[in-house]
């Protein structure tokens, strides 16, 4: 038995962004919360909780604002410090809800630059979390350096002027099932505002900065044929990182949605695995 539920909650500027949690039956061993990638939202994340709900794990995921069921022009942010406190908000609201209950938590694409950032910024806070894993993080990403230039161009003047991120849907899986219905998904958007261009490259550089910070036990998940989150970026921040928990999987010939590719059930294992040994 699975227990499906749907609210919002407040994130930075009283912002109400949509979220979801998926709980077992019974006891919880932990909770692990879902970070999605530019573009995709809460509901694309099936086989990871089809895995770990019969494990006795709850999941939480929310849409970022500008994606999914959030409000927000899609694919836009004012400053990178939006997605920093919508996620601080999000975990606070569940350490509320299940307080003592071990959290994990997990960013896929650029959802895992969102929580890197995070957790670099808030060492303290982060430091009660489990482990953080980062499932292709798009810490070098296979956008033209065309349009990147122009979204730095046009970040000053036009900051909302919107543009197809250019990403080849066929990039995502070599599932054809799954790329058919991403085809038809009404709620999955391709766009990127300068403004959200600029914010990306900077928080990136300051990422790398301060990745020998980083104490929290770490699992980097990635796609050796991923042309989107290139794994050069993962390997890069891996190598910095000072945690002596840490661990990195390159799947041969994987692309970039490894949570929907076709040796997904490989990697969801591996990444219950990691939850099973991290856990209390």
């Amino acid at each position: 038995m699975v227990y499906h539920s749907e609210d919002t909650f407040k994130g930075l500027g009283e912002l109400e962004l949509y979220y979801q949690s998926w709980f077992p039956e019974g006891q919880l061993r932990g909770i692990l919360v879902i970070v999605h990638g530019l573009g995709a939202h809460s509901s694309r994340f099936g086989n990871i909780i089809d895995q770990l709900i019969p494990q006795q794990y709850a999941i939480y995921a929310f849409d970022m604002r500008g994606n999914g069921s959030s409000p927000g022009q899609r694919g836009h942010i004012n400053s990178w410090a939006e997605f920093r406190e919508d996620l601080r908000a999000f975990i606070k609201l569940i350490e509320i809800q299940q307080p003592g209950c071990p959290i994990f938590i997990m960013g896929q694409s650029l959802g895992a630059v969102v929580v890197l950032d995070y957790i670099l910024h808030y060492p303290n806070e982060a430091s009660t979390l489990k482990g953080a894993i980062a499932l292709a993080p798009a810490l070098g990403v296979g956008v033209s350096k065309f349009r990147l230039l122009l979204g730095q161009l046009l970040s000053r003047i036009w900051p909302q002027f919107s543009l197809s991120t250019g990403l080849d849907l066929s990039s995502a899986s070599r599932d054809q099932k799954i790329l058919a219905a991403y085809a038809q998904d009404p709620l999955r958007h391709t766009l990127g505002t300068a403004r959200l261009a600029t914010e990306y490259l900077a928080t990136v550089d300051w990422i790398y900065t301060h990745a020998t910070e980083w104490q929290l036990p770490l699992l980097i998940l990635h796609g050796e044929a991923d042309k989107v989150a290139l794994p050069q970026g993962g390997e890069r921040f891996y190598e910095l990182a000072s945690a002596k928990d840490k661990l990195r999987i390159v799947y041969p010939g994987a692309y970039h949605e490894l949570h929907n590719d076709i040796n997904y059930k490989e990697v969801v294992a591996d990444l219950q695995n990691w939850l099973d040994c991290h856990g209390d």
